[in-house]
């Protein structure tokens, strides 16, 4: 049993190495007024997406680059270009000119369970000898990271070690399929890593490819979670949903009715305990669809439709 694992574990690596990237860059020069310069550096990890040479990595990698390099496991150098990135996912696509690439096999995140075997494939801190390979589990399917107002990130997190450089790296099963793309960890805590589901990843890529951006559909609303502190500050009913902070003129939510002070309690007929709800119920709609509305107003329930639009640049 013991070399069945192993071999598993071998095999993995072996299945992906041949997918997994290093990505170095350089950005605007900075340093001192007088002097020279230097150029801004930065590294990071990718997996092939496909044979045409594009290569799937995190948006905090290549932001800002002026240049990019895309060292390969069979020791192949070769410039790369940016062909797009989305900074609210930290999904971002390079292309590399070539042949014999090989994509990586994928798997069906959602398909994934809390304790599930997994693998970090990167280049921690940029050093040479090649990708390096940490292993853990799944440690949680429940998490959100939150970069400001109406804004959030689900993620996976795993206790598999990722450091600076893994960022942009895959997430392997057993298999050596690819289950996530890694993007972050907390420094000052041990075991404690995030990944972005290999699902959302390929869409956001899938959309970078076809238009150069991501193409969302947009309520309009900014606000904040509502908790027993806020409900009695305001006088607010209900105990949980999101507090319209900003309702943007000229916007769906606008159009709606809905004014700065309502309390959005259900989504498509969801209930909403928070924002991360709100974003979630968004993600899974398209752009033109017409969505149901349950919200309070000065104590008093009430419902509204609102016709999604693009959400502009």
């Amino acid at each position: 049993m013991i070399a069945d694992l192993q071999n598993a574990y071998v095999n993995a690596v072996e299945r992906v190495g041949v997918s997994t990237v290093n990505v170095s860059t350089a950005g605007a020069p900075y340093g001192p007024p007088f002097g020279r310069p230097w150029p801004r550096r930065g590294f990071g990890s990718g997996v092939l997406l496909d044979a045409q040479g594009h290569v799937l990595t995190t948006h905090h990698v290549i932001d800002g680059a002026s240049k990019v390099i895309v060292t390969f496991a069979d020791g192949r150098v070769l410039s790369g270009s940016v062909v797009g990135g989305d900074d609210e996912t930290d999904v971002a696509i390079i292309k590399v000119d070539g042949k014999d690439f090989h994509a990586a096999e994928f798997a069906d995140s959602d398909q994934l369970k809390v304790g599930q075997p997994v693998l970090a494939i990167g280049n921690p801190l940029g050093l040479p000898g090649g990708p390096t390979v940490t292993s853990g589990v799944i440690s949680s399917l429940r998490r959100n990271l939150s970069f400001g107002p109406g804004d959030g990130l689900p993620v996976i997190q795993t206790d598999a070690a990722v450091n600076p450089g893994n960022s942009g790296g895959p997430l392997v099963d057993l298999q050596g399929r690819v289950v996530a793309i890694n993007t972050a960890t907390i420094p000052y805590a041990e075991g404690i890593g995030f990944a972005i589901p290999i699902n959302a990843a390929l869409g956001v890529a899938r959309q970078i490819l076809e238009h150069g951006h991501v193409q969302r559909p947009w309520l309009g609303v900014a606000g904040y979670d509502v908790d027993r502190r806020v409900a009695a500050y305001y006088g607010i009913a209900s105990r949980q949903g999101v507090f319209l902070a900003e309702v943007t003129s000229g916007s769906p939510a606008e159009s709606a009715g809905l004014q700065v002070g309502d309390v959005l309690t259900s989504l498509g007929g969801r209930p909403l305990s928070g924002v991360a709800d709100l974003v979630d119920g968004l993600r899974e709609r398209a752009i033109g669809d017409t969505i149901d509305i349950e919200a309070e107003r000065r104590g008093q329930s009430f419902r509204a439709k609102a016709k999604l639009a693009s959400r502009p640049f």
